[in-house]
């Protein structure tokens, strides 16, 4: 038999994304039925095109790629090539399901609802989670991680210094999080990685943060890395913290990356200070309870 004719060159006319829609749909690449905007008249007449020439295609095989090396046999750059025509078509689907093309403002709040349509839910969004004490405000997401819980750090019962939270890994800790006593265990453990994200409710001199911190890990370490200290130290430069600013600190086993208030980044790694660290934010005696039971009764969410 003749061979298959060539591919058309992609345009942006509607019937050649539809034309590619109906061929990724046959050969399986997309499995979702194809949505009312795109079964328009140009898509009617481009299935009909495609069932008169049926008889010279080759029968779809159960692998997911077949089709597709075939018809396009003579493009070194196939795959490219087919996953930008399937978003291209999927977003002139959701543009001609939206209806309201005069609306700029509310486009892409229109096509992230017809694309969470065709996934069967609704679009979702991630609002901050205010910390009840302040009133500073916690994004969702930190660092690649999820929010589990915030809390306030108070120094002589009254003064809330700052506010802390903790951004968890959801992978990590879904094998722990249904039982609260591993759950706490974990918490103590370096090895699952975390974010511990500060915002300062107050004005402090460095001096006094630095101070702080230094004194709640010292007696945690058992004489052990002591140096450590110093380089925790070294990292915040000699600029006083103003209400509003944020220090991360990420821990990854052995390993601390630290963000200070000015954007600088760090790094310590010592297993002895990870494992401290920890234990001043989630061990028995935590210098934020209030921050420690909102963690624990949010991984559970997570």
């Amino acid at each position: 038999s003749p061979p298959p004719p060539p591919h058309p060159r992609p345009t942006n006319s509607p019937e050649d994304f539809s034309t590619m829609m109906i061929s990724l749909s046959q050969s399986r690449i997309i499995t979702q039925p194809l949505s009312k905007a795109v079964r328009s008249r140009h898509t009617v007449a481009a299935a009909t095109a495609a069932t008169r020439s049926k008889k010279s295609r080759a029968t779809p095989l159960a692998a997911p790629l077949t089709l597709t090396q075939q018809s396009f046999q003579n493009h070194a750059t196939s795959r490219a090539f087919l996953v930008l025509a399937a978003s291209s078509a999927a977003t002139l689907a959701a543009y001609q399901a939206a209806g309201d093309h005069g609306d700029d403002g509310n486009l892409f709040w229109k096509i992230a609802r017809c694309s969470a349509r065709n996934l069967g839910a609704e679009p979702v969004m991630l609002s901050p989670k205010t910390e009840p004490a302040t009133g500073i405000l916690f994004p969702r997401l930190c660092n690649g991680m999820s929010l589990a819980g915030c809390g306030v750090r108070i120094k002589w019962r009254f003064v809330k210094v700052y506010a802390v939270g903790t951004y968890l890994d959801p992978l990590a800790m879904s094998v722990v999080k249904d039982d609260e006593k591993e759950l706490k265990k974990a918490l103590l453990d370096p090895n699952y990685p975390r974010t511990i994200r500060i915002v300062m409710n107050r004005n402090l001199s460095i001096d006094k943060y630095t101070s702080a911190i230094i004194e709640a890990l010292e007696p945690r370490m058992a004489g052990q890395d002591l140096e450590s200290l110093d380089e925790f130290k070294k990292m915040n430069p000699p600029v006083d913290l103003v209400q509003g600013a944020e220090m991360e600190m990420t821990i990854r086993g052995d390993t601390l990356l630290y963000k200070n208030a000015v954007g600088g980044l760090g790094q310590i790694k010592s297993i002895v200070f990870t494992r401290a660290l920890c234990d001043v934010y989630y061990g028995e005696d935590a210098v934020s309870p209030s921050h420690l039971e909102d963690v624990i009764k949010g991984v559970k969410s997570l």
